[in-house]
C-alpha cells in the first residue's frame, strides 16, 4: 500500500480481510535483507495496481522510486498492469493521457477505466473498473490469444414459451455455461455477441448481449446477427456455438388473458407448435460459420449426442446430462467429432470453458478471407 492508500483504508484493515501480510514500508523487517522490493516483487506472475492513482501512473512513467510501490515496479521481472481511478477531468488532462501513453509503449497493460458516478459526485470516464471484473481482465491476461481474428457468436440461457401473460414454459438451464463460455472466448481474443434466454447473470466483459426470451426471437436474433451488413470493426461471424436450452415447442394457442381456474374435468387445451431449430438452420446456411453444438441428454450420452451430431450436421457436438448440470457451478462435458468422443472431466464450469476454447481453436479452419 502507498501512504495516500492509507487514508482510505488502514493495512491492519486490508491484513484481516485478506489473512495476507500487507507491506508499506521499503525497509520492513520482516524482509530478511530489509529489500522488500526486490523480495516481494519476485515472488508475483504479475502486478496489477489497482486503483492507480493520477500521480502514481505519472511515476511510473518517469521512472520515479520514492515509495515501495513505485520502487517494486521499476524492479519487477514479471508484467505490469494498472487500473486507473481518478476524477474525470484528472482522466483527461493531457498529461495523465501522455503518460499513459508512454506506459503503454513501455509494456504496462491499462486495465480501463470505466465511465459512471465517482466519489466527486461527477459522472464520466475515470471509475476503476469493478473488482470482479478486474478478476476477469487479469485472468484473461494469462490466455493464449487462440481466437484472435476470429467473431464468435453464442447463445445461452434457457428460452420462455408463453402460456398466458402470467405463466409459460420453460427449464432450468441458469445460463452459466454459455456465459462462461463466453468469457473464455472473449478473453482468448475473440469478438463475442452473446444472445441470451431469460437469466440474471451479468454480462461477461468485453461482450456483445442480446437479450431475448423465446426460441423464436432467439433464432430471429441469430439470423440477424449473420445477416447484418459488414460495419467498420465488426466482423463476419465465423464461429457459432449453441449452448442455449432452447424449447423445442412453443404454445401456438397461448391465451392474450390469465386463463382462470376451473373445474378438473374443465382443463384449458394447449396446442403445441414446433419451434424452429435454431444450430440446423445455421449450419444448414450456405454461408454457415463453423457451428459447435450443445446436447443437455438425460440417458445415453454418447450415442444421442453423436446421433444429435448426424442430425444437426455440425463439425462438434458437446454432450452433457442436463439435469446433472443446470444451475450448478460445475460440469462434465463430452465432445463428440466426426473421429469419436473425447471427455472432458468434471470441473468448474469456467475451467471447463477455458478447455473448450482451447479445443475448438485447436478444429477451426483457417480463417475465409
Amino acid at each position: 500500500m502507498t501512504e495516500a492508500a492509507t487514508r482510505f483504508v488502514t493495512p491492519v484493515t486490508f491484513q484481516a480481510l485478506t489473512g495476507e501480510p500487507v507491506f508499506v514500508d521499503q525497509w520492513d523487517a520482516r524482509i530478511d535483507d530489509n529489500m522488500a522490493h526486490i523480495a516481494l516483487s519476485r515472488r508475483a506472475d504479475a502486478m496489477l495496481v489497482a486503483p492507480a492513482t493520477a500521480d502514481f501512473l505519472a511515476k511510473l512513467a518517469h521512472g520515479l522510486a520514492d515509495d515501495l510501490l513505485a520502487t517494486m515496479c521499476l524492479a519487477r521481472d514479471c508484467p505490469l498492469l494498472a487500473a486507473p481511478t481518478m476524477n474525470r477531468q484528472m482522466w483527461l488532462h493531457p498529461a495523465t493521457q501522455r503518460n499513459v501513453a508512454q506506459l503503454v509503449a513501455d509494456g504496462v497493460t491499462i486495465l480501463g477505466p470505466a465511465s459512471g458516478d465517482q466519489a466527486c459526485g461527477e459522472t464520466g470516464l475515470g471509475r476503476m473498473l469493478e473488482p470482479l471484473e478486474l478478476v476477469d481482465e487479469l485472468a484473461a491476461f494469462f490466455v493464449p490469444r487462440t481466437l484472435a481474428g476470429r467473431h464468435v457468436l453464442l447463445t445461452a440461457g434457457p428460452t420462455y414459451e408463453p402460456i398466458d401473460p402470467v405463466r409459460g414454459i420453460t427449464n432450468l438451464s441458469s445460463g452459466k455455461m454459455g456465459f462462461a463460455l463466453a468469457r473464455a472466448c472473449s478473453a482468448a481474443g475473440a469478438q463475442v455477441t452473446l444472445v441470451a434466454g431469460p437469466t440474471a447473470l451479468a454480462t461477461p466483459r468485453g461482450v456483445q448481449r442480446v437479450d431475448v426470451r423465446t426460441a423464436q426471437q432467439m433464432h430471429d436474433a441469430v439470423m440477424a446477427v449473420l445477416d447484418a451488413p459488414p460495419a467498420s470493426g465488426t466482423l463476419r461471424p465465423d464461429v457459432f456455438i449453441a449452448v442455449a436450452a432452447v424449447a423445442d415447442w412453443r404454445v401456438a394457442n397461448a391465451s392474450e388473458r390469465k386463463l382462470k381456474k376451473r373445474s378438473a374435468d374443465d382443463l384449458p387445451k394447449l396446442e403445441f407448435a414446433q419451434n424452429p431449430d435454431i444450430l440446423a438452420a445455421v449450419a444448414r446456411r450456405a454461408d454457415a460459420p463453423w457451428c459447435v453444438g450443445f446436447a443437455a441428454e438425460s440417458e445415453d450420452l454418447e450415442a444421442n449426442g453423436a446421433a444429435k451430431r448426424a442430425a444437426k450436421g455440425v463439425p462438434l457436438l458437446v454432450a452433457n446430462i442436463g439435469h446433472a448440470t443446470f444451475g450448478r457451478d460445475d460440469n462434465e462435458l463430452l465432445l463428440i467429432d466426426e473421429r469419436g468422443s473425447q471427455p472432458l472431466p468434471r470441473a468448474d464450469k469456467a475451467q471447463l470453458a477455458q478447455a473448450l476454447v482451447t479445443e475448438i481453436a485447436r478444429r477451426l479452419p483457417p480463417r475465409r478471407g
